[in-house]
């Protein structure tokens, strides 16, 4: 057997390379298969003197690392394979899996297991996804999708999705959690795809399907704490600081000493999902908690790397952030001092639509309830720009000056804002039949990218509930006991659901059947019927905002809105109130038809008086029946 070493032809990057530096070789940390039974690993662990890999399968034997500069620690090893199955050993008496293992088989403390990237044969040659003015995003959750929960069970429904006008699917994160249930925040593994749901293999035929029918995946990675159970990257060196904490545990080190190679691992990580698996974008988890203090932050830096990788491969590759502070420099590009994200998730938009359709005003939603609320997220994206919030009890937020609208995903559910109440009730049974239909009309007739949560199209009932399936008792018992505190009032009931009670994920699985009964059935046509006047309007999906108006009737619940793309008009109005509305809107000059109305019976309401044609001489009365929104396009001049 050869010596355990670095081929020199193929030496290590420096972990911190500056953007925009000519490129150089990198040997790509873990295990990869070079071909021929050899094997290279690279593992960085600089508290460690000797390192050497554990190969547990299929010949047990134990080979030392040649250490390398900067703390990492590599070698090319003889008779190992894809499916070999391997540890690492640091100074001879601590055995760990690999922080970048591609595979997990026998979950998150069992060994690691080399995977062959190079025999997948691609079928998607030449792909490059939407435009990012055509993106409608799908939400899933891979184990509650189907009744199998795996990423194979999700390929026959993608004709679905298709017919229903999405163009891309977001899947929740899907690097290796403990035991097999669980929203995928508390993943552990960052480069392993979850084994309860196919592994590697099993995501990229997914990938491969998605492409075929002309959808573009985009995943969630959690960047900002890693899970507590199977966490062993301490073990290996400073991949946490002190100096910071996180509401989910220690917050990861990513502008200390040694944060170049902590930055190295993560920034790695997102051209792993983006080069090998061929995902076409990535949505980057509360990045609000990655403390940064550095004068080029890692959020930067990593989209830059992304950035140039994508255009190397001539592929369209969106990277979204989710952040509640509503700072515009997660979306402004890196010339105005920017991160140069391509997109944001907007709870503002959700949380002032949330409150106006079901009256809430706990938490977060004491901030919203008035119609004003919403015609500012409209306007503009956000609703505070430096106002008062009193949940928070000072200013919050900044104006985001102009970014286009497609920098900005708005939704009535997620993942979120469903799973995080205590019994993860959707909207469907948190409104009527009315509002649901508002709310849809209000996120894909907006001009911002609309995000649907898996099942919302056709107004699924089950609860998408929090759940976990930790191995050790008193990690689950530290979690249910959490989730009681979080909500003490039910708590003393005992009325919170157990998040380790296998029925919790059960429960929260789609009951695909309902697409065919009653309301859920017309529900499901009308998500079609708005998806195609987003996709048949211009004016709907890139207005001119300078020309745009957003006019709030807080009195009767109204709200008009008036948008034009070159030569095209269209006005939404929208009935929030509980009555019949009498209004006066100021609808331009011109000949109007009405292209959608909610309240018709068609869409199983009461029938509405608001007539087919109007002719506006610069203002128009109308009725308007509660709850419902009324779609007009201007077809000529009066």
């Amino acid at each position: 057997m050869r010596s355990a070493m670095l081929e020199a032809r193929s030496g290590c990057i420096p972990a911190g390379t500056r953007a925009g530096a000519p490129a150089r070789r990198l040997v790509t940390l873990g295990a990869t298969y070079l071909g021929a039974g050899r094997c290279r690993f690279l593992v960085w662990a600089p508290h460690s003197e000797r390192v050497a890999v554990h190969v547990v399968s299929p010949e047990d034997r134990v080979v030392p690392l040649r250490p390398l500069p900067r703390g990492y620690h590599g070698g090319v090893v003889d008779g190992v394979g894809p499916g070999s199955l391997y540890f690492y050993l640091l100074d001879g008496h601590r055995e760990r899996p690999d922080p970048a293992s591609r595979y997990q088989p026998l979950g998150v403390h069992g060994p690691s297991q080399v995977v062959d990237a190079r025999g997948f044969a691609r079928s998607d040659a030449g792909w490059c996804g939407p435009a990012q003015e055509e993106l409608v995003v799908y939400e899933i959750h891979v184990g509650t999708f189907t009744p199998e929960g795996t990423f194979e069970a999700v390929v026959p429904r993608l004709p679905d999705l298709v017919e229903l006008g999405v163009t891309a699917v977001e899947l929740m994160p899907v690097a290796q959690f403990p035991g097999c249930r669980n929203w995928g925040y508390d993943g552990v593994y960052p480069f392993a795809v979850q084994n309860s749901y196919g592994g590697p293999e099993g995501l990229r035929r997914l990938v491969e399907a998605c492409h075929a029918r002309g959808l573009a995946v985009i995943l969630d990675v959690v960047y900002n704490h890693l899970g507590p159970e199977g966490n062993y990257l301490a073990d290996f060196g400073p991949y946490f600081t002190d100096d910071y904490r996180t509401p989910w545990g220690s917050a990861l080190n990513f502008d200390g000493p040694y944060a170049d190679e902590v930055r190295r691992f993560f920034i790695e990580n997102a051209l792993y999902w983006v080069t090998e698996f061929h995902v076409d974008g990535l949505r980057l988890d509360a990045v609000h908690a990655i403390i940064d203090r550095s004068a080029r932050p890692f959020l930067r830096e990593l989209v830059e790397t992304v950035r140039r990788a994508a255009e190397r491969a001539g592929r369209r590759v969106y990277l979204v952030a989710e952040s509640d502070l509503n700072d515009p420099r997660v979306i402004r590009p890196p010339e105005l001092g920017g991160y140069g994200f391509d997109a944001q998730w907007n709870d503002d938009f959700h949380h002032a639509l949330h409150a106006l359709l079901t009256g809430e005003r706990a938490g977060y939603y004491r901030d919203y309830g008035r119609l004003e609320h919403l015609a500012r997220a409209w306007r503009g994206g956000y609703v505070y720009t430096g106002q008062y919030s009193h949940y928070r009890r000072r200013r919050h937020g900044d104006a985001p000056g102009g970014c286009p609208a497609h920098r900005f995903v708005v939704f009535a559910q997620n993942h979120d804002q469903v799973g995080n109440r205590a019994f993860g009730e959707r909207l469907s049974v948190l409104v009527s039949l009315e509002g649901l239909k508002v709310a849809a009309a209000a996120v894909l007739l907006s001009p911002f990218v609309p995000l649907l949560f898996m099942g919302e199209e056709y107004g699924e009932t089950a609860p998408f509930l929090y759940f976990t399936d930790h191995s050790d008792p008193r990690l689950a018992a530290a979690v249910r006991e959490g989730r009681r505190k979080e909500y003490p009032e039910l708590a003393r009931a005992g009325e919170v659901p157990d998040p380790q009670d296998e029925a919790s994920a059960l429960r929260s699985r789609l009951r695909w059947e309902l697409r065919e009964r009653g309301h859920h059935r017309v529900l499901l046509e009308l998500y079609r019927e708005l998806l195609a006047l987003r996709r048949e309007l211009p004016a709907l999906v890139q207005p001119d905002w300078e020309h745009a108006a957003v006019v709030p009737y807080e009195d009767a619940g109204v709200m008009f809105v008036h948008q034009r793309k070159g030569d095209e008009e269209v006005c939404l109005i929208f009935s929030f109130g509980d009555a019949v509305a009498e209004v006066s809107l100021p609808v331009p000059v011109g000949r109007w038809c009405k292209r959608l109305d909610t309240g018709e019976t068609r869409w199983l309401g009461k029938g509405s008086p608001v007539p087919p044609v109007m002719r506006s001489r610069g203002t128009v009365s109308l009725s308007l029946v509660p709850k419902a929104c009324v779609v007009f396009a201007k077809t000529g001049e009066e």
